[in-house]
């Protein structure tokens, strides 16, 4: 085995850092421990020694190991030189605020391969070819063209069968359709049922609109058919919302049986249901949706930005077939007025041709790859999770209280989200949603969950939280 350099003849190359030196000299600092060069307990090279071999004043060094210092990577000690802390973090931070793996953000991981940089400027190029663009960049009223609702009704036909074109609804993201069925149904100061712990999204909009919401208890198939037949009959809910596969965040998902339980409950009390299937695509068996199994009663919102990238706001809005889509229309209209004309243009080329196909397919191998990943690192019954899922629902050590645990997180770089962000009513394990699509590649994935693992070995430190 090769044995490493002595830390005292380490001296970083500033070559090509943006910004200033000092603070090029704290980033290289940062790499060299991510790297393994520095380790824990190294001792730096004096401020005049690493000026002398960088070629910059000593007070160029004197701030960049200060720099380090205050991002939790050094400590001085008068006399005895500049060292590596015992517990410095595992994945860097370029600020106190700005994690570099944010794992707190549920988004689909992009494959090398194939390259959705050249996707979009082949598409683009296609579809300019193909359409006028003064069509494209003008206003429309209507929510999809003939062809547009036939490419969204193929791209869901895995989970909804064969539906028809005209009950397929195009809308800017998923939170605008939603947003039209619920100020369609629901009146302010009235309720909707969500699972105890929902999708912030929602919780954000009942917010805004004076909806009541009340949680329901699940367990590791969602919805306990038994309290949402009460909470039906006590609370006459306006409408139920769930999200039957994958559900956001405890990774829940409604078995066969489960779904038409649920179904048979609201049908029963004629309450409708809001599905929210974000990931019921992912599934390499997939199950299906619960407006396939009442047409009639469910509204079905899915979205591009979960399974191809966030930034294609594109979702799809199926109609109950007893519903009039006029109005869902005029709701879409008085809330987003329209969907982009190029975004869902580009959308519909790339299913028609195959293209959102194969990106969903490498998303998919790329999803099930992170969670393998994610399992031979973290151990233990407290973590749930899909194996084709973008996130894990973890619990935290008891020591822990939960903001201590997400700031100390932090500060080893990594950004997690908690319970509190997630829950309606009632009292749930204390959790953390953790996030596997954000890191840029598996290396910095399997970095940060090592530090995340490394968290449930270690007693509460005294001195632990910057202030939240």
């Amino acid at each position: 085995m090769m044995e490493r350099e002595d830390a005292s003849l380490w001296s970083p190359d500033l070559n090509g850092r943006n910004g200033p030196l000092y603070r090029g000299l704290a980033d290289a600092v940062a790499a060299a421990v991510r790297d393994g060069v520095l380790r824990a307990g190294d001792k730096l090279p004096p401020h005049r020694v690493m000026a002398a071999r960088l070629g910059v004043d000593l007070t160029t060094v004197t701030r960049g190991y200060a720099e380090a210092q205050r991002l939790g990577l050094l400590q001085a000690t008068v006399g005895r030189g500049t060292f590596v802390r015992a517990e410095a973090p595992l994945v860097r931070q370029r600020g106190r605020t700005q994690a570099l793996i944010d794992m707190s953000m549920n988004l689909p991981p992009l494959p090398a391969d194939p390259s959705l940089h050249t996707m979009i400027q082949q598409g683009f190029a296609r579809l300019l070819r193909e359409q006028d663009l003064s069509t494209l960049m003008t206003y429309h009223w209507d929510t999809g063209s003939s062809q547009e609702r036939r490419a969204g009704a193929a791209w869901l036909q895995p989970v909804l069968g064969r539906i028809e074109a005209p009950r397929v609804l195009v809308a800017p993201g998923a939170q605008s359709a939603m947003l039209a069925v619920v100020t369609s149904l629901v009146r302010p100061g009235e309720l909707m049922l969500t699972e105890q712990l929902t999708y912030p999204g929602i919780r954000a909009m009942a917010a805004q609109l004076g909806v009541t919401l009340a949680g329901v208890a699940t367990d590791g198939e969602g919805f306990l058919p038994e309290e949402l037949d009460r909470a039906c009959h006590d609370l006459k809910p306006r409408l139920i919302y769930c999200t039957p596969t994958i559900q956001n965040p405890t990774t829940a998902t409604m078995s066969m049986p489960r779904r038409r339980a649920v179904v048979e409950v609201a049908r029963a009390h004629g309450i409708p249901i809001l599905e929210d299937d974000a990931y019921g695509l992912f599934p390499a068996q997939k199950l299906p949706a619960l407006a396939s199994l009442a047409p009639e009663l469910v509204f079905y919102v899915a979205t591009t930005a979960k399974t191809l990238a966030p930034g294609l706001r594109v979702a799809y809005l199926i109609a109950p077939v007893s519903a009039q889509a006029d109005r869902l229309t005029a709701a879409l209209r008085g809330t987003a007025q329209m969907s982009s004309g190029l975004l869902t243009g580009l959308v519909t080329s790339w299913i028609l041709g195959g293209e959102a196909q194969a990106m969903l397919d490498a998303i998919r191998s790329e999803a099930r790859a992170r969670q393998s990943l994610a399992a031979s690192i973290l151990k233990g019954d407290h973590i749930a999770a899909h194996p084709d899922g973008l996130h894990l629902w973890m619990g935290i050590p008891p020591a822990w209280q939960p903001i201590e645990f997400v700031a100390y997180a932090r500060r080893q770089g990594l950004a997690l989200v908690t319970d509190d962000v997630f829950r309606v009513e009632g009292r749930s394990p204390r959790s953390v949603r953790v996030a596997l699509g954000a890191a840029a590649t598996r290396s910095d994935l399997r970095q940060s969950l090592e530090g995340l693992q490394a968290l449930y070995g270690r007693p509460v430190p005294d001195a632990y939280a910057e202030v939240v």
